[in-house]
């Protein structure tokens, strides 16, 4: 089976893991993956990133030639994009820039105009309701046309786009998954006393931005109501919030129970993950719907949740868009913005180990079974032969 993936996305190597672990299922898979050449992920204000050839035998990464280096959607590829699909001759063709994508469409084209006979699959993200005007509305149709599968990241997106019309197949699962090697359980005694956590002491814990719809202020409340209990806040990550943050804490008198920690690298994100007994992500949504778009943000995925889970530390999530699918019967779901709720779910797990344990060890078995990226590369090679031989 040869696979062509085009995406901005797997310009960085820790991304690309999926898709190597798509060659190691069958030994006829060979994965083309095309990233643009030049990439300015932040903007004209950060640097350009030039895009690296890589060849591994039936994993392959090819920089071609584009235009827009900083706008998924108005990505489009240059002339040499042609020569690599018409020799490689995909059977399937995967542009993961989002239903409106201007890449995704010139590939479709070029499908049919060198009938190559590939089916035509992309992937979203978007779980926010939009209308469109021309000529983003025609493009849009002629997209959803001509697609073949969709693959979206969460639920509320595949609906979405059900209502734009598509009526075709579905797979719901991230674009990326977990590293179970990297993200694994340890013991991280010398970590702990570097930071003064005590061996007695419940470590509530938070890794991502600090804006406000991540909810941290309404964690800080929940944890305001619980001063009898012995714990400590462990804030993994740096925001517009920050200073907020500490007043708040200040305040409620709970500053002394915060830690706040800036600028880990990925690959240290574990250690920390480790000494929490449980990972929160109170998500809170924003958006508001205005005359063509959805203006505002709601969780999409909630990546930290499953790294968490694979390092058997039992979750909390907010019911803000995709965490409680997530998530499951494998930790606990709060409304969103409620801190009593919260609250009561921290509550429940500082007082009932035998529960946290019980959620740990659901959430790792169900990580393992759904999110490793050798999980998720399973799962995306059923819906390709789905696709193939249906």
């Amino acid at each position: 089976m040869r696979i062509l993936v085009a995406s901005h996305t797997y310009i960085v190597e820790l991304n690309r893991a999926k898709l190597r672990e798509l060659t190691k299922l069958k030994p006829d898979i060979e994965v083309l993956v095309v990233v643009p050449k030049r990439w300015c992920p932040g903007g004209v204000q950060h640097q350009i990133i030039e895009s690296q050839e890589k060849d591994e035998g039936r994993f392959r990464v090819v920089p071609i030639s584009n235009f827009s280096n900083n706008n998924q959607g108005l990505l489009v590829f240059g002339i040499d994009i042609i020569n690599l699909l018409t020799t490689f001759k995909p059977q399937i063709i995967q542009v993961e820039q989002g239903a409106k994508a201007l890449s995704y469409a010139q590939l479709i084209v070029l499908n049919h105009v060198f009938n190559l006979n590939a089916k035509n699959i992309f992937f979203t993200w978007w779980n926010l309701p939009y209308k469109n005007e021309f000529p983003i509305s025609w493009l849009e149709k002629y997209n959803l046309r001509n697609t073949h599968g969709l693959i979206a990241g969460n639920q509320d997106g595949a609906d979405i786009l059900k209502e734009h019309g598509y009526r075709k197949k579905i797979k719901i699962m991230p674009q990326l998954g977990v590293d179970e090697q990297l993200f694994s359980p340890r013991l991280q005694p010398e970590l702990a006393a570097e930071l003064g956590i005590k061996s007695d002491e419940f470590v509530v814990g938070f890794v991502g931005r600090f804006v406000p719809e991540k909810g941290i202020l309404t964690l800080i409340k929940a944890l305001a109501g619980l001063t009898e209990l012995s714990w400590k806040l462990l804030l993994l990550g740096r925001g517009i919030l920050q200073e907020k943050i500490h007043q708040t804490s200040l305040e409620a008198g709970i500053e002394s129970r915060l830690i706040i920690v800036e600028s880990v690298p990925h690959h240290e994100v574990p250690r920390y993950i480790n000494l929490m007994n449980t990972l929160i992500l109170p998500s809170e949504t924003t958006y508001q719907f205005k005359t063509l778009t959805a203006v505002g943000w709601k969780e999409q995925f909630g990546h930290v949740l499953i790294e968490a889970m694979a390092c058997r530390v039992p979750v909390i999530g907010s019911d803000s868009g995709e965490i409680p699918n997530v998530i499951g019967d494998a930790g606990l779901v709060f409304p969103e913005g409620d801190a009593e709720a919260l609250r009561n779910c921290l509550q429940q797990l500082m007082e009932k180990p035998e529960l946290a344990q019980q959620l740990a060890q659901k959430g790792y078995e169900r990580t393992i079974e759904k999110y490793t990226n050798k999980a998720l590369a399973k799962q995306q090679l059923e819906f390709y032969q789905e696709l193939l031989f249906s």
